[in-house]
């Protein structure tokens, strides 16, 4: 089991805030060196908001395609081109321009809107969920994980009823605390059933996306990155958005100001979703890249062939960055945050995560006026080893 005080400074949480430690990376080096968690060579932690938009800007000085996954040490090699095949993160351009370009059209802003009726009616039958479990009632397996699951599969085309044994993997695989063995035996069994979704879909393509990568990129894509593609964006699809749900609200509870401007005006909930993304940052960090030349950042110079990682709660609570970055205040919107990552691998799914947010907070602050914690916030279950931070449980009352 891999213990707290082994977790590099950029995977070490406050509760909701950064580690010192971190926090003074950032304002004091720019970039230091950490131990990577799941071993291998030292990596370069970029910190600063400036720094880390650049290194995600230049993929060809910052490669993603060179850089080793988790776990690739322990498969052959047959195995690492299957496992690697489809994953978005894991390729430069133009290799990820020809993937994305293909998955593009899915994720834009007008798509997204047909959703939003649809997406409503989600969130409401959580809630109402959450109103039949009773007083008190876990918000994160009543609402903050179901909402986006089922949003995810149905316009992937998973069955929903397969919920519990696919997101009881995802936590598997992004659980630094296990052994690589059993995170790699998560991704064997996640590619098994993605397998077999990918193999009803050949025969038989419905509506949903993946029918639709089928019938209009069946003869660009492989069947192992048809794989690739639909585990990556079923995983990131749900893990991320139920996370910001759950943490997000934890935050509210925990500020009865910003709840309350959220609560009496609803018109706020597309700013405070940015704030919320920029405070929370709730992914750790971003796969790490590796340089192709020497670079230098923030003074340092880093030799070609290194590791290098982006933090994002660095760089969201830069002050360079934005004022006051460590107050949460929903009036300001914090435009030109990473959350959602930068550049040529910037989210694919934001505009949808963003709308799952911008509708379930409002309606779920709506509902329960009086929702409050069913426990005091110093025993919170915080997702402490995971790459994605979150919440195990959140347990409420109104």
């Amino acid at each position: 089991m891999t213990h707290a005080t082994q977790l590099p400074p950029h995977m070490r949480r406050n509760g909701f805030d950064p580690v010192k430690e971190l926090s003074q990376a950032r304002d004091e080096q720019g970039v230091i060196r950490v131990d990577m968690p799941f071993g291998g060579p030292a990596a370069y932690l970029v910190c600063r908001h400036e720094d880390v938009r650049r290194v995600l800007s230049d993929p060809a000085r910052f490669s993603s395609a060179l850089t080793p996954f988790p776990g690739a040490d322990q498969v052959d090699a047959e195995e690492r081109v299957k496992m690697r095949a489809g994953q978005l993160i894991g390729f430069d351009p133009p290799e990820h321009t020809r993937l994305r370009r293909m998955l593009t059209p899915e994720f834009t802003v007008q798509r997204m809107r047909r959703l939003e009726p649809r997406i409503t009616e989600i969130v409401q039958t959580a809630l109402d969920d959450v109103e039949r479990a009773g007083k008190p009632a876990d918000l994160m397996a009543h609402f903050a994980l179901p909402v986006p699951s089922l949003v995810i599969c149905e316009l992937l085309g998973v069955p929903y009823a397969d919920r519990a044994s696919f997101q009881e993997r995802s936590v598997r695989l992004l659980d630094l605390s296990l052994p690589m063995d059993r995170r790699v035996a998560a991704q064997r069994e996640d590619r098994a059933y993605m397998a077999e979704l990918v193999k009803r879909a050949q025969a038989d393509p419905g509506e949903d996306m993946l029918g639709m990568l089928v019938r209009e990129h069946g003869d660009e894509l492989s069947t192992d990155e048809l794989v690739g593609v639909a585990g990556l964006l079923l995983l990131a699809g749900h893990e991320t958005t139920s996370n910001m749900l759950g943490l997000g609200t934890l935050a509210l509870l925990r500020d009865p100001d910003q709840l309350a401007l959220l609560r009496e005006d609803p018109a706020r909930a597309e700013p405070a979703v940015e704030e919320l993304l920029r405070w929370l940052s709730i992914l750790q960090a971003l796969p790490p890249r590796t340089t192709t030349t020497e670079v230098e950042i923030a003074g340092q110079t880093i030799p070609a062939g290194s590791l290098v990682i982006c933090s994002i709660p660095a760089a969201n609570r830069d002050p360079a960055f934005i004022d006051d970055p460590d107050t949460l205040d929903l009036t300001r919107g914090a435009a030109g945050h990473v959350a959602f990552g930068h550049g040529v691998h910037h989210c694919l799914g934001a505009p949808l995560a963003r709308m799952e947010m911008r509708i379930a907070f409002p309606a779920l602050l709506r509902r329960f006026p009086g929702l409050a914690l069913a426990e005091p916030y110093e025993e919170g279950d915080f997702r402490a080893f995971s790459i994605v931070y979150g919440l195990h449980t959140l347990r409420v009352t109104w």
